[in-house]
Parts: structure tokens; sequence; C-alpha cells
């Protein structure tokens, strides 16, 4: 079960006026109404289809067991004066408290060698300046391609939120700069960058935090999280559903709501705009705003009404992003008695990260492409209090939408005997892997479980069960969906709207609201 957060839908709510209408309650969601409702006291009604707000920051418990479903780590928490901290704290009322994890927040494993990434740039450089002396150089040349990339897109997202008449030849402009890092791969700048090929794979490491192995990917979304991790990393205090209870009495302080399992169905369409929402069971919310924090592939392809989706561009070149596995592990001991400590692994078995995830999405019996461990009892401070004598673990591993999609059709819990089997062996794969990079962990193993495409697709809703909606290619910064969509007064929040993972879906949520608002938000906030 999930810890329940929100109201559950009643249609007397239709009754009430709302500023705007936000679908969906992910992280992206609720930064889009929690922003509407600080900067300009807007009144805005969350909809939520699952039982329980906060998307893929929600946690659920089973057995006595806790586990996050979609936050494992989170970048620039440990200053209040950083941008991301500032606008989560905004976001948030300020009511999330952030525990750093190690210094070493990921190791990367390779073919039986482990690499270590420290926080701190100096220490970053230092930690595999010593593994690879000869890749000082290199080394620096790297970061210094990130940088820049990073510094290109300060320009880039708020010129995605400009208004159409300032956004011709300026956003054009301003967005270029940025556009050049994401046209070409993360492999072609490793290769510019670095000699040699085991470097590269431990540089490429982190590729599970966007969803493609290097020759696929965008520098772009690379560099993102190379620079968004620089520092360190941290976790929730309470767990990450900790995000989603402190955003909505934000909301609710300007009058707004948050509703759960509150499908909806429609865009209702009013005089040729975007004038509410019409739910599952046919009530009509009426506001003169609506946000869709439910990704560019529903929101173009069900949400909005028949005649009006020819409009919208089909972002040919942009599939959706690879789905994933995901093993719950409950383990009946202490993180102290396991020996497990907050520090991320990224397991792979040699360096040719792309040819091992292309074996494994032709054929699912081909060995895994990479497994990361996350062991969130480890990360949570108070999880020791709340559930004493437990620790928990999660494996991950890429899932394409093709290995699962025969099942489709089925409902939850009654998908049938062969999908069951081909979920144990998967369990089974994924436990092995777990245990083989800490075996201590043998014999404390209490509780298992796997979710898999089809469990993102029947709770988050997204179609072919993508972990980070639009696939991180080149062409996603280039040629993505836009924030204002073809139909007037619909805009686009959350991951698609802005970058993949929790920050990102985060500033996703604060570009629609910029939109909305027809203002600079971001720099609004920093400044306070």
């Amino acid at each position: 079960m999930a810890r329940t957060i929100g109201t559950r839908w009643d249609a007397s709510v239709a009754r009430g006026r709302f500023d705007a209408v936000v679908v969906g309650s992910g992280i992206g969601g609720l930064a889009a109404a929690a922003t509407l409702a600080r900067r300009a006291a807007k009144r805005v009604l969350v909809l939520e289809r699952h039982s329980t707000a906060g998307g893929l920051t929600h946690t659920f418990e089973r057995a006595g067991y806790e586990w996050d479903v979609g936050l494992h780590y989170v970048g620039q928490m440990g200053d209040p004066a950083r941008p991301t901290r500032r606008v989560f704290d905004f976001v948030t009322g300020g009511a999330v408290s952030w525990a750093p994890l190690p210094d070493v927040y990921d190791r990367i494993h390779i073919g039986g060698e482990a690499f270590d990434l420290v926080a701190g740039k100096e220490r970053f450089l230092a930690s595999l300046g010593a593994r690879f002396p000869s890749e000082r150089r290199g080394l620096e040349r790297y970061l210094q391609a990130v940088r820049a990339c990073v510094r290109a897109a300060t320009a880039y997202w708020p010129a995605r939120a400009m208004p159409p008449w300032l956004a011709g030849t300026l956003g054009a402009v301003l967005r270029s700069g940025l556009e050049r890092h994401a046209r070409r791969t993360t492999a072609q700048v490793l290769a510019d960058t670095i000699r040699d090929p085991l470097l590269r794979a431990v540089l490429a490491g982190q590729y599970g935090d966007y969803g493609l192995p290097p020759a696929r990917s965008s520098f772009a979304a690379h560099a993102a999280v190379v620079a968004h991790y620089l520092g360190g990393a941290w976790y929730p205090v309470g767990g990450s559903s900790r995000i989603a209870a402190a955003a909505v009495p934000v909301i609710e302080a300007a009058g707004g709501r948050v509703m759960v399992s509150a499908e909806v169905e429609r865009i209702h369409v009013e005089a040729g705009r975007a004038a509410g929402v019409r739910m599952a069971d046919g009530t009509i919310v009426r506001a003169p705003v609506v946000a869709s924090d439910a990704g560019w592939a529903i929101t173009a392809g069900s949400l909005v009404p028949e005649e009006w989706r020819a409009a919208f561009p089909k972002l040919e070149g942009i599939p959706p992003s690879p789905g994933h596995l995901a093993l719950y592990v409950g383990l009946r001991a202490t993180d102290a008695e396991l020996g497990l400590d907050g520090t991320n692994v990224w397991s792979y078995r040699d360096v040719d990260l792309d040819g091992a995830f292309d074996r494994f999405e032709a054929d699912p019996d081909a060995p895994l492409p990479g497994v990361y461990l996350s062991f969130p009892s480890a990360k949570d401070p108070s999880r020791a209090s709340r559930m004493p004598g437990r620790a928990t673990a999660e494996a991950i591993t890429v899932a394409p939408w093709a290995h699962w999609s025969r099942w489709e059709d089925t409902r939850w819990r009654r998908r049938g005997d062969d999908y069951e089997a081909r979920k144990a062996r998967m369990a089974e794969r994924l436990l092995e892997a777990l245990l083989a990079e800490r075996p201590r962990l043998r014999g404390r193993v209490d509780h298992v479980e796997l979710s898999t495409p089809l469990s993102s697709r029947h709770f988050a809703g997204h179609p072919r069960g993508e972990a980070y909606g639009l696939a991180a290619v080149p062409r996603r910064f280039t040629h993505g969906p836009p924030l204002r969509t073809p139909l007037p007064g619909l805009f686009l929040a959350g991951q698609d709207a802005g970058m993949f993972g929790v920050t990102g879906s985060l500033f996703g949520g604060v570009l629609a609201a910029a939109a909305i608002l027809r203002e600079d938000t971001v720099t609004a906030i920093l400044k306070g």
C-alpha cells in the first residue's frame, strides 16, 4: 500500500472556482500548482488518477518495509542558497529536510573493478585521476565540456517559457547554445576528451539516470546529470513521499485542492481553447488554464479532444524512453548489521555499455545490460526509528517495452501465468545481481517484489511503461514538445516540459507556471 496524500475525488468539487487545473500530481504537476499558488495566489485544482499524490515520488509499504519508486537521490540540496534547493524549498514551503549520502555517492563496478565518484570537483578529479594518471588532462577537458553545456542551459530553459511574441528570433538565439551541445551524443563527447575505453565507460556509468547508453543519448542529458551530482547527493528525510506531503499544504493555502482517485478523461474545450477538464465520471471542472503533467504522449494522444490531435506535432525521431524493472527487497536486519550505506552501485559486465544494451534489447534472455543498486533505508536517517530492525534494497535495470507488450491488454494482478513466470525469472536475476555485489545479504532476504513496465503503465499511466517520458535523444532538445501546446490555454508540465528525473520534472513544472504567468519565474524565486 502507498501512503495516502491528497483527498479522494468528490464530484462536488466541480462547483468550486479554480484559476487552473493541473492533470497529474507528479513533482512537475505539484511544482506548477505550488508556483501558481505562491507567485500569484492562484486557486489550483490538482487531479491525480492514482490513490495517492506524488507520482514517482510516492513511496509504498509492504510487509513492514518501505520503498521509494522513483526518487533515489537528489543533487545540490546541501546549500539552502543553491538555485535547485531554493526552488525545492519554494515548492514545498521549506518543509523537507535532506540527509547527505556518503561522499562516494556513486560507485561504478565494471568487470570486477570498482571506481568511486566522489563529491566535489577536485576530489572527483583526484579520485579518477589516481586510477587513470594518463587521463588527467582528458578528465579536465571532459568537465570543461560538462560545464559549458550546463552554462548554455541557463539561457535555454527560460527561452522555452517565453510568450510567443518574444520567443521568435530571441528564443532561437537563447536556445542555440544548448542545442549545439545537445546534438552530440555522450559517446561522441567522451571519445573527443577521453582515450581510455575503461574510463569512458566509468564516466558513462550513470546513464541509467536518464535511460539511454552513450551512443544513443544526448550529451545535454549526460552533462545535466554529471553537474547535478558533482557536489554530492542527498535523500529526503522521511522518504520521498515527504515532497508531495509538503507541497499539498502550499497549494491548499491559496484555496487549491489536490484530489486523488480522480481520473481525467479529456481536456474540456470551449470557444477554441482549454476551459477545464472532463472527468471519467462525466463531471466537468471548469478553469481558464490547464497544465498537463501526464506527459506528452498521453496529453497529445488521448487527453486533447480528437479534433485537436492533428494540430499537435508528432515529434518524429523522439521515441519514448525505455521502461525499467525494479526489484524491491526487504531485509530482516539493520543496515549496520548488513554493512549497507547510502552509496549507489552501478554494475556492468564490461566496458561495452552500448553493446550490452543493444543485446538485451534484442533478447530478454541476454545478460542484463547493467544493474543499479540503491539502499533507501541506509539513506534515510528516520528509517531506523520508523521501521526498526529492517533494511531495504532496490535493484533496477532497463526493460524495453517490447519485452512486455504482449500483456498490455491484460489487467493488473490478472495478467496470467506466463507473465508471472517471466516476472519470477527476472526477479531471480536481479536478486542474484544484488547478492553478487552484497554477499552479506544472503540468508537475510525477507520480502521481494518486482515492478515491470506494465506496473508503470498501470500506476503512472505511461503508455509504454517509459521511465523518463520522452527519450533523452538529441532531438528531444532540438525538436521537443512545446510548453504552450497548440490548444490555447493548455500547457505542458513535468519532465517532458523540462528534463528527466525528479529535479528535471520540478523545473518542468516551474517552467509551465512561468509560461502561464508570462514571467521569468525561476529568477523571481531566486530573488525571493
